[in-house]
């Protein structure tokens, strides 16, 4: 009799089991998908870093994931079912700094010289563009290069720039350091000597005392020779931002935090809203407002937020606070005075009381004590780890900065501007502290909430798959080694990084970074494998098929006819 009772003991907790096992692995809804990917290696970035074959999206977010057996079985008449052919999906990246607002509002009026392997290569595309561009129009390189990625290992001169760009007035900016102007632009802006230009430039002399016809100087002196420009009409900017955030698209980025910028006004924007408006953009675009003016900008806050609170938008575009100029006294200035502290103080205890997230740009560890100091003195009067404040850039971050970030619950922001840039950061810091630049383990392992990104571009290309190389590699484009073997991250680290670690300061990391039920259906099939390719390599990748929400806004190669037809 007990043994009868036992069997049907075991029998029913056999049938419970197994109905417990059906409910957990059942979709988030009884409803047929609207797409299916099967046949992938779905990277889920779940706690256990599970990787699945198939996802199941309904509406904007992840339904289910599984075997491609098990998920075709919800597939219903509607369905779209789309086979990966084994490729590698990963979550969508989310560039935690860039300046694509501005990037996308000059996108069809600048050139581009991302990727140009020589000066002659850098000058054809002039070239190019001025044999399609108006009469009067000019050609504008607005940053994102280096010497150091031409095989000349110089900047290109007067006399090329004047024979490739056809009587156009030109301008090409190097950074925040240099700028040439030909002839025809310097008569356009009025620069006829050094008296015209904005104070604390000059024109550059080689070592025969002859002008080169570059100009060098601060970086507010070329923020303001930069400003002199024309800006794009109104449906230039558009087609620009358009174009500019597909582009985007194309890396398999699917979200992107801006914050803001120079040579970027109010009325700048008006390109971004107007996609927004029709729904058309095709990444989620989280932004911060840049203190415009020098000395008001507690008022300019205050008034340009009245009817802006925080989080005010949508899951497309949504308004995240302020920043990285918060005060200009505290802008790259090494040495603020208590004046400039405690203004900056006043606004960020100000943001603080209205909830608003913060970004601040530091670039020296020597210095970032009079940032913390203010932002512990903040801290002391309202808690501000919830609000999700950052400091950006930073690549020489000590231990004891770290600490300092951690305590106070403030997250880290990296760039690979070293890639380009690090021989200046060398000379400026010594080659020993190569070795840890930027601490990118350090600082994960303080548990420091960390985001990729690229500062794109004025110093940096936007391609995040040269970042993540960088970050696994720390080399540099022409191959100085900027981090040592304790610095470098595994390849799932780098790239929860950029996904998940991004999201944080958008408020969204429960929402965005994993591929895993009800997280919304953001996401990238990729050209190559992200994890077995040589490291090299990984700046090669590119998206075939990027979703963001459930919707295909980029498709390429054998996807190349989704785009249109899945929307």
């Amino acid at each position: 009799m007990r043994s009868c009772q036992s069997l049907r003991w075991l029998f029913w907790a056999f049938v419970v089991w197994a109905f417990a096992i059906a409910v957990c692995a059942a979709p988030a809804s009884a409803n047929p998908p609207d797409l299916l990917l099967v046949n992938g290696k779905i990277i889920t970035q779940d706690a256990a870093s599970s990787v699945k074959q198939a996802l199941a999206i309904e509406g904007e977010r992840i339904a289910a994931t599984g075997s491609s057996e098990a998920l075709r079985r919800l597939a219903g008449p509607s369905t779209k079912i789309i086979d990966l052919g084994g490729r590698t999906v990963i979550p969508g990246l989310v560039d935690s700094h860039i300046h694509a607002i501005r990037a996308g509002f000059r996108f069809t009026t600048e050139v581009n010289w991302e990727g140009a392997t020589s000066v002659t290569e850098a000058l054809e595309r002039l070239r190019s563009a001025a044999a399609r561009a108006r009469p009067d129009a000019w050609l504008v390189v607005g940053g994102g290069w280096t010497p150091r990625q031409f095989a000349e290992n110089r900047r290109p001169t007067e006399a090329e720039m004047a024979a490739a760009t056809s009587g156009h007035p030109a301008y090409v900016q190097l950074f925040y350091g240099y700028v040439l102007i030909n002839a025809e632009g310097r008569d356009r802006l009025g620069l006829r000597s050094e008296s015209d230009l904005p104070d604390g430039a000059k024109f550059e002399h080689d070592h025969q005392d002859k002008a080169t016809g570059w100009i060098v100087g601060k970086g507010s002196a070329i923020v303001a020779l930069y400003s002199r420009l024309p800006k794009p009409q109104m449906q230039e900017a558009i087609e620009g931002t358009r174009q500019f955030l597909r582009e985007l698209a194309s890396f398999g980025l699917t979200g992107v935090i801006d914050p803001g910028g120079h040579n970027l006004a109010p009325e700048d924007y008006a390109a971004l809203f107007h996609l927004w408006r029709a729904h058309e953009l095709p990444l989620r675009v989280v932004y911060s407002i840049f203190a415009p003016h020098p000395g008001t900008e507690l008022a300019d806050f205050q008034a340009a937020t009245q009817f802006l609170p925080m989080g005010t938008g949508d899951d497309s575009l949504r308004f995240n606070g302020i920043g990285e100029c918060v005060t200009w006294g505290m802008y790259n200035n090494d040495t603020p005075t208590e004046a400039d502290k405690d203004a900056f103080y006043r606004v960020a205890r100000w943001a603080a009381d209205q909830g608003m997230t913060l970004t601040v740009h530091w670039n020296n560890d020597r210095s970032v004590h009079h940032l913390l100091d203010v932002l512990e003195r903040v801290n002391r009067e309202v808690p501000i780890a919830p609000l999700r404040w950052s400091i950006a850039h930073l690549h020489d971050a000590s231990d004891a900065s770290l600490q300092r970030m951690k305590t106070l619950g403030v997250g880290w922001l990296v760039q690979d501007g070293l890639y380009f840039a690090a021989p200046t950061y060398i000379a400026e810091r010594g080659q020993a502290q190569m070795q840890r630049s930027p601490p990118i383990v350090s600082a994960r392992k303080l548990a420091i909430p960390v985001g990729g990104g690229t500062d794109a571009n004025r110093v940096m290309i936007e391609n995040p798959f040269v970042s993540l190389r960088w970050m696994l590699d720390g080399l540099t484009v022409d191959g100085i080694e900027t981090r040592g073997p304790a610095e470098i991250p595994s390849r799932e680290e780098a790239l929860r990084i950029y996904t998940e670690g991004s999201a944080w300061f958008a408020h969204d990391e429960n929402r965005r970074g994993r591929l895993t039920p009800g997280m919304l259906a953001d996401l990238a099939v990729l050209s190559d494998d992200y994890f077995t390719v040589p490291i090299s390599d990984i700046a090669k990748i590119k998206s075939l098929l990027t979703i963001v929400g459930g919707r295909i806004v980029y498709a390429s190669g054998s996807f190349s006819g989704l785009e249109s037809t899945h929307r």
